[in-house]
């Protein structure tokens, strides 16, 4: 079956640029991307022309990372491969049951803010959930759980474009996992965005099978393959 309601998802990138992330973008003609310590991603239509990649390339610069998602429009060929590698888009279907009530009041959570950006990047550094820089937190709640003071897992939300709330940044410490903290932190986050009458979705590496199960287990199924793709400017 359709989902109608997800059709935001097919550019989610460039939706959340000219929605609710209107405060944190860039431009230059009909390209656009996020502020550089907030978000690599940038975007371009569907369809783009000689001229939206040289408006890209302008806004970028010379050399720069062109972090285009899961946006699927081929640049130029002087434009440098960097990376691409495979993934899922995954959504709570329709018609879900709402976050938890007692998964956002867990005592163990705490929100996390601007003082915390420190450890917030030596554990996103350590554990690699996807990219994280200074000001990535602007882009909606983060959430964590400390042990003994320290910060041990945290995740929050990302992309939003209309509608919808990414969950993104699931990561925990290699000395606290086991412990349930990724799955807690998750449903939180899903109780809180469904109580904005939105719905939660989330990005995947199709290689990490570990957390594709433990989001299938809280309630996601994939919504569609994705590839992820940067390249170089010229």
């Amino acid at each position: 079956m359709i989902d109608r309601d997800a059709v935001a998802l097919d550019d989610p990138v460039g939706e959340s640029l000219r929605g609710h992330h209107t405060h944190l973008a860039r431009r230059s003609g009909r390209a656009a991307g996020y502020l550089p310590e907030v978000a690599t991603f940038s975007t371009v239509s569907a369809d783009p022309d000689p001229a939206e990649w040289a408006d890209l390339a302008r806004l970028l610069g010379r050399g720069e990372l062109a972090d285009l998602f899961s946006c699927p429009a081929t640049p130029p060929a002087d434009w440098e491969p960097v990376f691409r590698f495979g993934g899922f888009q995954m959504i709570r279907p329709a018609g879900s049951p709402p976050g938890r009530a007692d998964a956002e009041t867990d005592p163990e959570i705490v929100e996390l803010g601007a003082d915390d950006v420190p450890e917030m990047l030596e554990l996103t550094g350590r554990t690699r959930p996807g990219p994280f820089w200074p000001r990535t937190r602007e882009l909606g709640a983060y959430l964590g759980v400390r042990e003994n003071g320290a910060l041990a897992a945290m995740a929050g939300e990302r992309l939003h474009p209309p509608g919808w709330t990414e969950i993104s940044a699931v990561c925990t410490a290699p000395e606290a996992r086991g412990r349930g903290h990724a799955a807690r932190l998750v449903r939180a986050l899903v109780t809180r965005i469904t109580s904005r009458n939105e719905r939660p979705f989330l990005h995947v590496s199709d290689a990490n099978i570990g957390a594709i199960r433990l989001y299938e287990r809280l309630g996601f199924t994939v919504r569609r393959r994705v590839t992820f793709r940067g390249f170089r400017t010229p």
